[in-house]
């Protein structure tokens, strides 16, 4: 049987990679020119941070984050309200063999971002720095 790269830890392919570069690009088109039919998403501004592409390329996992953080819960419920109209919007633009089903999650990496700050200005690890 054989074993995926992701299974390996190797991470994503070239091919995975470029194909979710690709559907973050068409999707954030998507979503700034309010293709979708929905006047309570296209009231949000949302930004695609990062789409990351299984490794059949069946489906894409776009990191979306809502301008200044707020509405997180709203516009989730709204993109996965629309994620097939969403689907063959983004589809349209793309040269695929399939259509991939788009899945919808926070984008966590600010709040890691603002973590990490936190700890390295935290006075013992300043010191440690400090020391090498």
């Amino acid at each position: 049987m054989a074993r995926s790269r992701f299974s390996e830890g190797r991470g994503p392919s070239q091919r995975q990679l470029r194909v979710g570069e690709l559907i973050r690009r068409r999707l954030a088109e998507v979503l700034a020119r309010g293709e979708v039919h929905d006047p309570e998403l296209n009231a949000l501004s949302i930004t695609v941070g990062e789409v990351r592409a299984s490794p059949d390329l069946k489906t894409a996992t776009a990191y979306v984050m809502p301008l200044g953080g707020e509405d997180r819960e709203r516009a989730l419920e709204a993109l996965t309200r629309n994620k097939s109209e969403i689907r063959r919007s983004v589809s349209k633009g793309l040269a695929l063999k399939f259509a991939p089903e788009i899945r919808f999650a926070m984008d966590e990496t600010y709040d890691r971002m603002d973590e990490t700050r936190r700890l390295f200005s935290l006075e013992g690890v300043r010191r440690d720095l400090d020391d090498d």
